[in-house]
């Protein structure tokens, strides 16, 4: 699966434009009065003038490649400072042989930074934005758990794994390292003191599924 765009709003756009393209040097691929996008790998990442007085925020990963951990950590620690959890900035995850870092924008978005071992590529260029692979995780947050779960599995979207709905939890849905997050309201985002919230949001999946959460949690899930 590839999370090919997502769009976000964005109380802080020109400082978090300047953030993405000046400091991490992020190709930008358009712009407008209220909105600029940028390349992360195969997927483009928009972020949208959010509503006044609203202050968005999500979760979203960003694949690297498999043998740039340390590489990727030296590279982002000289231009943001890294999310720490229990004294530590960095975490692995044995269950699917992953390493992750965390850092926030200007947005207060919690991104991640996350090498794949078992099946993201190596890359032997000197690390930089333009080493990214992909989006491979962004929060859909929502009540309707087992509703909208299952519109997407109508969609081909399969739950990691195999494993069932969390209507408590987190369910990770998506394969080869593109994720929706799905869960509930309320949840802390780890290395952060952040928890999530409905805000704006759009994912397109594989340039042929658009979904679309409105500012209330409406979601709509359809053919792009």
């Amino acid at each position: 699966m590839l999370i090919n765009k997502v769009n976000l709003a964005s109380n802080s756009l020109a400082k978090t434009k300047a953030f993405y393209l000046n400091r991490l040097g992020a190709k930008l691929l358009g712009e407008t009065p209220n909105s600029f996008s940028i390349k992360i790998g195969a997927s483009e990442l928009i972020f949208t003038e959010a509503k006044s007085g609203s202050k968005p925020f999500y979760h979203l990963a960003f694949n690297i490649p498999s043998n740039q951990f340390k590489e990727a950590k030296k590279w982002i620690t000289a231009r943001a400072p890294l999310n720490r959890e229990e004294g530590v900035d960095e975490v692995y995850f044995k269950n699917i042989h992953a390493h992750s870092l965390y850092f926030t924008d200007p947005s207060h978005n919690v991104v991640e930074f996350i090498a794949r071992h078992s099946i993201a590529p190596e890359n032997n260029e000197p690390f930089s934005m333009n080493s990214l692979l992909s989006i491979g995780e962004i929060n859909l947050t929502t009540w309707d758990i087992e509703g909208i779960g299952q519109q997407l599995i109508n969609r081909n979207i399969p739950i990691r794994d195999d494993e069932s709905l969390n209507p408590d939890g987190l369910t990770f849905m998506g394969s080869e390292g593109a994720f929706l997050l799905l869960g509930k309201p309320g949840r802390r985002w780890i290395f952060s003191e952040q928890y999530a919230e409905i805000h704006p949001l759009m994912i397109e999946v594989d340039f042929k599924t658009r979904i679309i959460q409105d500012g209330a949690g409406k979601t709509r899930i359809s053919k792009t």
